[in-house]
C-alpha cells in the first residue's frame, strides 16, 4: 500500500479526486451568484415576517441569484436562518453566497430618498406614505389620530398634525416605525423654524399654525411662485381689517371635491369651519401641505394694499390684483363669460 501511494499517478488521482468533491463546495461559497440589471446596485426588500427561505426565493424571483439551493446551503452555514433582519438592501452585482449573506446578515441596511410635494388631506398622504414605506396605511394613520401623542408634540391635534409634513426630501429608513416617523418629520419641522422665522411670524402677528393653514392656501391658489407673496399680501390684508377670507380652495376642501373648476352659491352653503366665505378668519387646520416657497410666501409676503384677485383669463395662471371691489367685479366679469364660453358651469 505504502508504495502504491508513493505512485504520483495515484497521488494526482487523489487530487483530482479531492479537488471534483470540493470544487461544488467552492463554488457554492466564493463563486459569483449575483446578477444585477446593468450591473448597478440592486434595491432589495426583505418584510417582516420573512424567514430566509422567502428571502432567497424573492431574490430568484427577482432573478438576483442563480443558484437557490447554494444560497440555502450557505445560509444555513452561516446560520442566516436565526439573523434575518427586514429592511431595505443595496446589493451589488456579482457577490458570493458567502458576501451575499454576509450583507443581509448585518443587517445594515441602505436608507432611502423620500420625497413628497403636496397632499391636500391626511388620507392622501397616508396612501403615500403606505406606497414608498413598509408601514402600513392604517399604522400611519393610527399615530395621526393618537391625540395624547400628539398633544405631547407642541399641542398638535388630529386638525393640525399634518403641519409638520413639510414637502421636500428625506433619506429615511424604508422600515422607520409609525412613531419613529412622524418624530423624524416634527424634528424637521422644528429644524425650519429657526429664529430668524420665529421671529418674522411674530412680526406678523401669527402662530406656526396661522402661517402653515395661510401658506397651504396660497399652495391652492397659485402655482407661480413669484406671484405667492402677492396673494398672502392679499390674505393677510383681508386679516388685518377683519374681512372674511372668501377663500375658494377652502371651499373646495369644506366640500371634499377638489375637481370642482367654478365654485357656486350652493357650494357656498356647505356647513364647515372650513368654509371661509361662512366663517371669519382662518380656517382650523391646513387644506394641504404647502411648499415652502408658499410658507416663506407668507412670512416674506408683499407690502400693498390689494384686497382683491382674480384669475387672469390668458390661459397664464397669472392674477389680476385690485385694490377697489368695482374694479375686481370689472376682472370677475371677465373671467366668468370665459368660463361660460367653455361651459364651465
Amino acid at each position: 500500500m505504502k508504495r502504491l501511494l508513493k505512485h504520483p499517478l495515484i497521488w494526482l488521482g487523489l487530487i483530482v479526486a479531492a479537488g471534483m468533491v470540493a470544487y461544488p463546495f467552492y463554488q457554492r461559497i466564493f463563486a459569483p451568484n449575483v446578477t444585477t440589471p446593468n450591473e448597478a446596485p440592486a434595491e432589495f426588500y426583505i418584510y417582516r415576517g420573512s424567514d430566509y427561505r422567502m428571502v432567497g426565493e424573492a431574490l430568484r424571483d427577482q432573478q438576483l441569484i442563480q443558484d437557490l439551493k447554494g444560497f440555502h446551503w450557505v445560509a444555513n452555514q452561516m446560520n442566516y436562518p436565526n439573523h434575518v433582519y427586514p429592511g431595505r438592501y443595496e446589493i451589488p452585482h456579482g457577490l458570493s453566497n458567502l458576501e451575499l449573506i454576509r450583507l443581509l446578515r448585518s443587517g445594515v441596511q441602505s436608507p432611502l430618498n423620500f420625497t413628497f410635494v403636496k397632499f391636500r388631506t391626511v388620507d392622501q398622504l397616508g396612501d403615500y406614505v403606505a406606497s414608498k414605506l413598509e408601514m402600513s396605511k392604517s399604522e400611519f394613520m393610527e399615530v395621526m389620530n393618537d391625540e395624547e401623542f400628539l398633544k405631547e408634540h407642541n399641542g398638535l391635534t388630529p386638525q393640525t398634525a399634518m403641519t409638520v409634513f413639510l414637502p421636500n426630501t428625506y433619506e429615511l429608513y424604508w422600515n422607520i416605525k409609525p412613531r419613529a416617523f412622524f418624530e423624524r418629520m416634527f424634528k424637521e419641522y422644528k429644524a425650519y423654524w429657526n429664529d430668524t422665522r420665529n421671529e418674522r411670524r411674530k412680526q406678523l402677528g401669527l402662530t406656526r399654525l396661522d402661517v402653515m393653514t395661510l401658506a397651504s392656501i396660497v399652495e391652492e391658489e397659485t402655482n407661480k411662485k413669484d406671484e405667492m407673496p402677492t396673494v398672502a399680501g392679499v390674505y393677510l390684508n383681508r386679516l388685518r381689517k377683519r374681512w372674511p377670507l372668501e377663500a375658494d380652495p377652502t371651499v373646495k376642501y369644506a366640500v371634499g371635491d377638489f375637481s370642482i373648476k367654478r365654485v357656486l352659491d350652493r357650494h357656498l352653503e356647505t356647513d364647515s369651519p372650513y368654509n371661509t366665505y361662512m366663517y371669519p378668519g382662518l380656517p382650523p387646520g391646513p387644506i394641504c401641505t404647502p411648499s415652502l416657497p408658499a410658507i416663506d410666501a407668507v412670512l416674506q409676503n408683499e407690502q400693498h394694499k390689494y384686497m382683491f384677485f382674480c384669475a387672469r383669463i390668458d390661459g397664464s395662471g397669472y392674477h389680476h390684483f385690485s385694490k377697489t371691489l368695482s374694479e375686481h367685479n370689472r376682472y370677475a366679469r371677465e373671467y366668468h363669460r370665459m368660463l361660460n364660453r367653455r361651459g364651465i358651469r
